[in-house]
């Protein structure tokens, strides 16, 4: 199976959809009201300037609307009464935008004309979209069926779980990949021809075989050595699921049934898949404003950091952060240059001897976070979402709260639920107390809940709260 391809697909047919039907509506348009207002033959109508930049554009609006609302983000596995009411709801806004931005600027004889149009563009939009993409969709899934496209699982564990979801999986129309052996001690229940290595030797199964998700299921190990595995699986990119146990550590996990087994989908969250795409387009534009607008304030709190103390004016650190890949975060300097090397790596206190006087300034009003605009634009940071902690704090926190795992399914954030709520954290105790704020967030992400976090974290920082 080839997402990409799967994907361009449907973005072709729907752009192809989209321009078809808008030419048919030119056609009604010039029936209805241009052949009264000077064109005197449809050609003359649909070569005009006005019709043609809008035969160019609209296909363009609508790819961008489909995007948005997140349909291209899962090109395999739709299901097909979401797909039909996601077209129709699209639909309904996009013609609905387009009737009012365009098409209200015709001059028809009548009222009765403008309804004619309205309904008939919507009628055509959704029929035609919609057809199209069904048969996609239903192409796509025939070939699952035979097994022509069956996703290619790798299943981590060779025990009794694995046998067990060797046969489930089967029955699903997966193809098993292979087998990873986890623990030497425990007898294997697969055959020893698919067994194709050890969880040491992933990286180079990874690179040799072609896999679309990975599955864990274990036997009897550890919970600390479940998570480690776990964290060891995220940079490849690919679903995560875990069979669902009885006192599993993942169990905070969104589970999925499917036809009745269940999973836990570990890479997976409640946030719905049109609100993932537009927080991210809303990240990138905030981010560029903000380092544009505020370009004197930074260059400002910049010569201030520098005539403070002696020392770069920036402070770089590596976090961890979605899917577990390490980034670099960026912030003023707060801190004398050489404390790190006087104290060493302690997490920063109130009333800190390291932190210099102009440092509880930017840390008072959270101005020290601005340069993580720059993070939030590459894409490694969001405006909102967990904050990113340092590998050596995460390993202390997993061995106590493993559901912190979770966090990683998501961008960190510049703030937080935990930040506004709890605050900072100087403590690994307090760490895994404001745990419970990150993961209520992490179970009920949406738009509003950011706007909301937002509002409290402008508030926080006009009023000098921020330590």
């Amino acid at each position: 199976m080839n997402k990409r391809r799967q994907t361009l697909v449907y973005v072709l047919s729907d752009f192809t959809t989209a321009a078809f039907v808008w030419l048919l509506l030119n056609m009604l348009r010039y029936a209805e009201v241009a052949q009264y207002d000077g064109f005197e033959t449809l050609a003359l109508y649909l070569a005009s300037s006005q019709v043609l930049k809008g035969q160019l554009l609209i296909p363009f609006f609508w790819l961008t609307l489909y995007y948005f609302s997140g349909y291209y983000n899962i090109p395999f596995g739709k299901s097909r009464i979401g797909e039909l009411f996601g077209t129709l709801v699209c639909v309904a806004i996009g013609v609905t935008v387009i009737f009012f931005a365009v098409l209200l600027n015709d001059l028809p004889r009548s009222f009765e004309i403008y309804l004619r149009i309205f309904f008939a563009y919507t009628a055509m939009q959704f029929f035609l979209t919609y057809a199209v993409r069904f048969s996609i969709t239903l192409h796509a899934l025939r070939k699952m069926r035979r097994r022509e496209w069956a996703p290619n699982v790798l299943v981590i564990g060779a025990g009794q779980q694995a046998l067990q979801t060797k046969k489930d999986l089967t029955k699903l129309g997966y193809r098993i990949a292979g087998f990873v052996g986890i623990d030497a001690a425990t007898a294997p229940a697969i055959p020893q021809d698919e067994v194709l290595g050890s969880v040491d030797d992933l990286p180079q199964l990874m690179t040799a075989c072609p896999v679309d998700e990975l599955v864990l299921a274990p036997d009897a190990i550890p919970d600390a050595e479940i998570i480690r595995i776990l964290y060891s699986l995220y940079h490849y990119s690919l679903p995560i699921k875990v069979r669902m146990e009885k006192n599993n550590p993942l169990a905070r996990g969104k589970v999925k049934i499917i036809h009745g087994i269940p999973f836990i989908e570990v890479t997976a969250n409640n946030f719905s898949e049109a609100g993932k795409n537009i927080k991210h387009a809303l990240d990138k534009v905030v981010a560029v404003l903000v380092l544009t607008l505020l370009s004197p304030m930074y260059a400002c709190i910049a010569f201030r950091v520098k005539k403070s103390s002696p020392g770069p004016v920036f402070f770089s650190q590596e976090r961890i952060g979605y899917m577990g890949r390490p980034f670099t975060i960026y912030k003023f300097r707060t801190m004398y240059a050489d404390a790190g090397n006087r104290q060493g790596a302690l997490l920063t206190e109130r009333d800190d001897p390291r932190v210099t006087p102009f440092g509880r300034f930017l840390r008072k009003y959270r101005l020290d976070e601005f340069p993580q605009f720059w993070n939030v634009l590459k894409g490694d940071m969001s405006l909102v979402g967990p904050r990113p902690e340092q590998r050596y704090y995460i390993d202390r926190i997993v061995s106590r709260a493993p559901c912190y795992y979770l966090l990683h399914n998501v961008r960190p954030g510049i703030t937080s639920w935990g930040m506004v709520k709890y605050g900072y954290a100087d403590t690994v105790e307090k760490m895994i107390e404001r745990l419970d704020y990150d993961i209520m967030y992490y179970e009920n992400m949406s738009l509003s809940l950011d706007l909301t976090i937002l509002a409290y974290t402008i508030k926080i920082v006009l009023t000098g709260k921020g330590v």
